[in-house]
């Protein structure tokens, strides 16, 4: 080591080579930013030594106070703390906090080669002055990684939670469609024999069933897609798009398709449907519309279960109906007239409660797995309405009710 120190060139040359290297290093380690996070590590890991070494060897006070070793020392300090920084962008905390240390002691004692100082208080203050440099960048590169991790994070989840709206859809509306089809063919089977004349009609049924669906995942593509007509599913990425439903949900199913919804329910089966629509014209028009797209979505569901569920239920009641909110006779009275107003929605069938519940009916208390009963509760009780499933008693049937207060 001694014969390798005495070799060394004097603290000018000493003071240019450190500089090259530390500046070569930095400037490579900036074209690997941020692709190379390990070359980006061994990099700073490499300028730290080079800077140590150059401190060591030129040995402290080796140069005079103004001398052009004095310069080449500061271009050293403004690539360790440049490199301080990009490394801590790179890098999460506990992998660049080890390496921010080392590298910022390298490069706070540069100075230490000059003869600026009298006796070592000074010495050690001014190396605590240069460390600023790297303490801030290593805070602001810190900073920096913690927001682009926040933010990829926001992108996951709602990345996330468009997936779990997809299959919401895809479940709620395409699966009711699909079971009317199964249904409708069963019949068709029952029938094509004994009254053959029957058939037509109920493939016609289905022909109309099948193209609903293909309409409700039209509808859910169509939510993949951003506002410029591109899937934005194409990027995956932190800077991809995150789809934006605002025209999906432009286009929402509302209250006044379940009428519809009710009507084709009790076309593709032989039980006896009714809807009984309370709800005064006045009073449908303030529904918000998130809303009534997830009492539709109620109505859907419920039905759908029934005809998977209880095949056999002979009678079918749809409920909508308004409570509470008082008088509405003038406009200056609306907030005060429609304080406490809820929506009610309830679909009934006369399917065995209990057996039902033994058999598999599902429940809003379910694992919430984002589908069915157990995902719409989580629609309902995010517009702070509850919802319930279960029997209505001993052997009379089952119930699913939605109840949403109505604020404006």
């Amino acid at each position: 080591m001694a014969a390798g120190a005495a070799a060394l060139p004097g603290a000018g040359g000493m003071a240019v080579g450190t500089m090259t290297v530390s500046a070569l290093l930095t400037l490579a380690a900036t074209g690997w930013w941020p692709r190379d996070a390990r070359r980006l590590a061994l990099t700073a890991v490499a300028v730290a030594a080079v800077c140590g070494l150059g401190t060591v060897f030129a040995g402290p006070g080796a140069t005079t106070e103004g001398s052009p070793a004095i310069k080449l020392a500061l271009v050293e300090y403004a690539s360790g703390t440049w490199l301080v920084l990009l490394v801590t962008r790179a890098l999460p905390l506990r992998r660049s906090a080890a390496l921010w240390l080392v590298l910022g002691v390298a490069v706070a004692t540069l100075l230490l080669r000059a003869d600026a100082y009298d006796g070592a208080l000074e010495a050690a203050g001014q190396s605590v002055f240069l460390s600023a440099g790297p303490l801030a960048a290593g805070a602001l590169g810190n900073g920096l990684y913690t927001a682009g991790e926040r933010r990829a994070r926001s992108v996951r989840e709602a990345r996330r939670a468009q997936r779990l709206e997809l299959a919401a859809d895809l479940h709620d509306f395409v699966a009711h469609d699909v079971s009317g089809i199964v249904a409708l063919a069963q019949a068709a089977q029952v029938v094509h024999g004994a009254r053959p004349e029957q058939v037509p009609p109920l493939l016609r049924q289905i022909e109309e069933a099948g193209v609903r669906a293909l309409g409700a995942m039209d509808r859910t593509v169509h939510m993949l897609r951003d506002g410029d007509g591109r899937l934005s599913a194409a990027g995956s990425g932190p800077d991809a798009p995150v789809a934006d439903d605002a025209g999906a949900r432009a286009a929402a199913y509302g209250l006044d398709d379940v009428p519809g919804v009710v009507e084709r329910f009790r076309a593709s089966g032989t039980a006896d449907v009714r809807l009984a629509d309370e709800l005064p014209p006045e009073r449908r028009a303030d529904v918000p519309r998130e809303v009534a797209a997830t009492a539709h979505r109620v109505v859907v569901e419920a039905l759908t279960n029934v005809r998977r569920h209880a095949p056999g239920a002979e009678r079918v009641r749809v409920v909508l109906s308004c409570g509470g909110g008082g008088s509405r006779e003038s406009a200056g009275s609306r907030e005060d007239g429609l304080a406490g107003a809820s929506l009610s929605v309830s679909v009934t069938d006369s399917g065995r409660g209990a057996a039902g519940a033994r058999a598999g009916r599902p429940s809003a208390g379910e694992r919430r797995s984002g589908l069915g009963l157990a995902g719409l509760a989580e629609r309902v009780e995010a517009l702070g309405g509850v919802l319930t499933a279960g029997g209505c008693g001993e052997g009379a049937g089952w119930e699913v009710r939605a109840e949403f207060p109505l604020r404006w």
